[in-house]
């Protein structure tokens, strides 16, 4: 007679990483079980923006649910799931931009370039961090690299094609929506290089002494703070513009 022996994840209290691990794979799931029952409130120029929302978080969700039992099994980073799940959601970020401004004019080439320079800060990124052989030398190289990939984006959006495309739309919420966007690109994809900069030869781990694992601890932030926080503007710009037209209509 076979025993049944049931494994039971356990979360060490000593372990951030994998209790940000956890955490961020239950906020990811609850915050698309949101984004796609309130598309029902929205009017329909919205919905298509609040189901990118549920996306981003969604697949953002399934990922971490693979990625939280593969770092409990091995105590090391799940790079290439990590990756995966960022080719498919940060092209999905970047689309938000194209369709907040599309009333505006914006045509698909602008959704094309903003996706070009995803892709390669994705892919410098990825050689960065996969192939290293530990020295500073890789790091930074490829760091640099994808830095011109994001640097694109931020222009764009601080300054460029989606920002004069926002302010010709006339309307300010869109406005206010655009530059909360920004201020998510400057400041919350910021957190990424700091989780880069701690792998074997980047200069956090060199110079500080900080561990490989904290890799891990500012990307499962940054992404929860990005992915969920790019999803509540973009539906606060829906919730908000759809009062406004309802307002308007019964004025």
């Amino acid at each position: 007679m076979k025993t049944l022996l049931l494994e039971v994840m356990t979360i060490p209290v000593d372990d951030p990483v994998a209790f940000t691990f956890f955490t961020g794979y239950m906020a990811m799931f609850a915050a698309s079980v949101f984004f796609f029952f309130e598309r029902s409130r929205v009017s329909d120029k919205w919905k298509t923006s609040l189901l990118v929302s549920g996306l981003i978080t969604a697949i953002a969700a399934v990922h971490y649910y693979y990625m939280r039992d593969y770092y409990a099994a091995t105590g090391e980073n799940p790079t290439a799931l990590r990756y995966i799940d960022w080719t498919l959601t940060v092209p999905l970020m970047c689309v938000e931009f194209y369709l907040l401004t599309k009333a505006a004019g914006a045509k698909i080439g602008l959704l094309w370039k903003l996706i070009i320079a995803a892709a390669w800060m994705l892919i410098a990124g990825y050689i960065g961090e996969a192939f290293t052989d530990g020295s500073t030398s890789h790091s930074v190289i490829w760091g640099v690299a994808s830095t011109i990939g994001y640097v694109y984006i931020l222009y764009t959006a601080w300054f460029g094609e989606v920002k004069k495309l926002a302010d010709a739309s006339g309307n300010p919420t869109v406005v206010r929506g655009v530059r909360t966007l920004a201020w998510f690109v400057l400041v919350g994809w910021a957190i990424y290089p700091i989780g880069y900069m701690c792998m074997p030869g980047g200069w956090l781990n060199v110079g500080l002494g900080w561990e490989a694992t904290n890799v891990d601890l500012f990307y499962n932030i940054a992404d929860a703070v990005n992915k969920i926080g790019f999803g509540l503007v973009v539906y606060s710009i829906a919730i908000t513009s759809t009062k406004e037209s309802a307002n308007a209509a019964t004025a």
